[in-house]
Parts: structure tokens; C-alpha cells; sequence
């Protein structure tokens, strides 16, 4: 990517949407940054120009509403004329059991985990048609491949979705060959995540209170390895912008137990639960 490109970021307050943000601002990338929380938004954006980046633009977006995610294209085509690339990364998560899911649980899991993704896409990708070349990067999770975690259920479930639909986006895409789309799933990562969970932090035994992932333990079929950091998970996505790829785990480990998972999920999950 040349200095002069646009990178859109959603999520940016916080967590790997501001870590993504200050390493792209280290290469000199002009930023969009999109959030709820407008004092830490700007905040971010501060300390992106001060590490590098032409110009950094704040703009407090609720991305759950569609108008504001239109709101924000429209604000980032004002301010640039143009966007390169379009990261998809709010979400929230949740700490409840399957049997005990509201349906305010389920609409607000699909609400900023799948409909913030969908109406960022809508949003981008006319653009970038238009233009001919373009990057929507989507982060789900770990949880979204392989749902190990039950108090996790709902959010577990959104990024299945959301995993499904930017599956079904690159399809619609293959014709538009200068478009790229990635799906990110990060596994366990030691953010604010979990703070912000609806529920509360998990009270079960085993699942840390990170970034809505797997349990922390190593070497076990419940885990993806070590935790990662939300900078080391920015640098896999900025390292993803300048060599796009259809999907990444951001913890190499997550691929093999991924596989293992799908060779035979049940077997998987039984071994996960006698641990």
C-alpha cells in the first residue's frame, strides 16, 4: 500500500481497531476512524498523527445504524475523495449459555457483530466497484469457526455469520478482480473485550475474560495457544493490507485446531470437555 491510500477502520476506541490504527499510521496511511466513544476516538486519532499519518479523521459512528455507517463513507469520500480499504471491526461479545439467551441477547449479538459488518460492506463496496480496486477486511473470531466456548453461544453464532457472509461477498466479487475480501480470526487476546461483554466477565471456571475467545490454557483441544496482544493482531492486519489473503487466523495454532475440529467435532468436543 502507497502512503497516499485511505484505510477505514470501525472499532477504533479500543482494542486492535486502535492498535490496527496506530501501526497503518506508522506506515504513513491516511485513517478513517469510526467508533461510539468519541473522546477515545479522537484520542487515537491524535496519536495516529503524531506517529505518522498524514491525517487521521475521527468520526463517532454508531455502527449499528445504517445511516451512520453511510454517514461515514459519505465523511471519509468528503475528507479523501477515496478509501483503499474498509475494516470491518466492531463487535462486542457476551458471556451467557444457550439456554439462557434473551431475544435482546440475540438481536444486539446480530445487531453490532453481523448488521455493523453488512452495512459496512454496503456501504464500501459500491465505491469500490466503481473505482475498480479496493480491500473490505472482516474480523470475526476463532469462536466463529470453532465454537468451544458455550458462554460465548450468541457471539459464537454472529460470527458464524458473519464469517458466512464475507464468504458469500468474495463470490459476488468474482468478477471485480481488484477487490479483495479477508476474513481475521483472531483467537484469545488480551484487550478490554471482555469488560464490555453483555453479561458481565464469564464466571466459568477456565474461560478468561478476553476478547470473547478460548480458554487461555496451552497445548489442550480447548485452546488456540498463547494469548496475543491486540498490537501483535494489528500487525497481522496490517500485514494482511499490504498482502491480502481470503482468510487468516491470527494465531497460527488456531488453523490446526480448526482442522482437528472439523476432522471430527465430536470426538473434539469431547476431549475439549473432560479438560
Amino acid at each position: 500500500m502507497g502512503e497516499s491510500e485511505v484505510v477505514v477502520v470501525t472499532g477504533a476506541s479500543g482494542g486492535i481497531g486502535a492498535a490496527l490504527a496506530l501501526r497503518l499510521a506508522q506506515e504513513g496511511r491516511r485513517l478513517v476512524l469510526a467508533a461510539r466513544r468519541g473522546d477515545e476516538l479522537r484520542q487515537v486519532a491524535d496519536e495516529a498523527e503524531r506517529r505518522g499519518a498524514p491525517r487521521a479523521l475521527a468520526v463517532e459512528t454508531d455502527v449499528t445504524r445504517r445511516a451512520q455507517v453511510e454517514r461515514l463513507r459519505d465523511e471519509a469520500l468528503a475528507a479523501f475523495g477515496r478509501f483503499d480499504a474498509w475494516v470491518n471491526n466492531a463487535g462486542r461479545g457476551i458471556s451467557r449459555p444457550v439456554l439462557e439467551l434473551s431475544d435482546e441477547d440475540v438481536d444486539e449479538m446480530i445487531a453490532v457483530n453481523v448488521k455493523s459488518a453488512l452495512y459496512g460492506m454496503q456501504a464500501a463496496v459500491p465505491h469500490m466497484v466503481a473505482r475498480g480496486s479496493g480491500h473490505v477486511v472482516n474480523v470475526s473470531s476463532f469462536l466463529g469457526r470453532v465454537p468451544l466456548v458455550s458462554v460465548r453461544s450468541a457471539y459464537s453464532a454472529a460470527k458464524a455469520a458473519l464469517n458466512s457472509l464475507t464468504a458469500s461477498l468474495r463470490a459476488e466479487l468474482r468478477a471485480y478482480p481488484g477487490i479483495q475480501v479477508s476474513l481475521v480470526m483472531p483467537g484469545v487476546v488480551t484487550t478490554d473485550f471482555a469488560r464490555n461483554v453483555r453479561g458481565g466477565p464469564p464466571a466459568v471456571t477456565g474461560v478468561p475474560a478476553v476478547a470473547g475467545a478460548p480458554p487461555a490454557r496451552t497445548g489442550g483441544p480447548a485452546s488456540p495457544g498463547m494469548s496475543q496482544t491486540a498490537e501483535e493482531v494489528g500487525e497481522a492486519i496490517a500485514q494482511l493490507l499490504r498482502h491480502p489473503v481470503p482468510e487468516l487466523y491470527t494465531n497460527p495454532a488456531s488453523a490446526e485446531l480448526a482442522r482437528q475440529y472439523f476432522a471430527d467435532v465430536a470426538a473434539f468436543e469431547e476431549r475439549a470437555a473432560r479438560r
